[in-house]
């Protein structure tokens, strides 16, 4: 891994210290109106639990906790965690968001609690994306949907036909330019737990 590698990495793949601080500052910005997009896509109800992979600075945790019952923040970094719990404390304080430690493949949530699971421009940074979207199916009510975004141009190859081999009915994907002249056009999937 190269130095400019090694410094991304620590801005936006696993923030972390002064380049994750300004990597969430980045993204709160360019990610912003994707993540209240997706929310307002997910159609969240009030009685929902809803899961975001990845939340960074917590913009669409604090948009989602607008609709449903609980929200519950799952990310790796420490500083994005902080970050979240900053942007959401009074959210948190009243227990309508909870943030946890972890990743995609490893969500600490119980089996079928998830009525809902977001995730927006971090899908090309999980690890194991079978494993993931493993383990969003293990989370996820029957019924329960999977909204991700990311950006095209990032768009990891086959992404559509590796939901689908993961169990997923009802996939369809949609692009959308967000109303930011930073953020690239966004590549949308929706998909349902069979």
């Amino acid at each position: 891994m190269g130095v400019l590698d090694a410094v991304l990495m620590k801005a936006f793949g696993r923030p972390e210290g002064v380049a994750g601080r300004l990597g969430g500052w980045v993204m709160a910005r360019g990610n912003g109106p994707t993540e209240k997009y997706v929310v307002e896509l997910a159609a969240v109800q009030p009685k929902e639990h809803v899961v975001v992979l990845g939340p960074g600075p917590g913009v669409g945790l604090r948009a989602a906790a607008q609709y449903a019952g609980i929200v519950v923040g799952v990310d790796p970094s420490d500083t994005m965690l902080l970050a979240a719990r900053q942007r959401c404390g009074d959210l948190v304080e009243a227990g309508k968001v909870q943030l946890v430690r972890g990743e995609a493949a490893d969500t600490h949530q119980p089996d079928e609690s998830a009525s809902v699971v977001l995730s927006v421009n971090n899908v090309q940074l999980w690890a194991d994306r079978p494993a993931g979207f493993a383990e969003i199916r293990r989370i996820l009510k029957p019924g329960g949907r999977m909204l991700l975004s990311v950006h095209e141009k990032w768009a990891p190859g086959g992404l559509v036909e590796e939901i689908e081999t993961a169990g997923f009915g009802g996939v369809e994907t949609e692009s959308w330019q967000p109303p930011t002249r930073t953020a690239g056009t966004a590549m949308i999937v929706t998909a349902r737990k069979s």
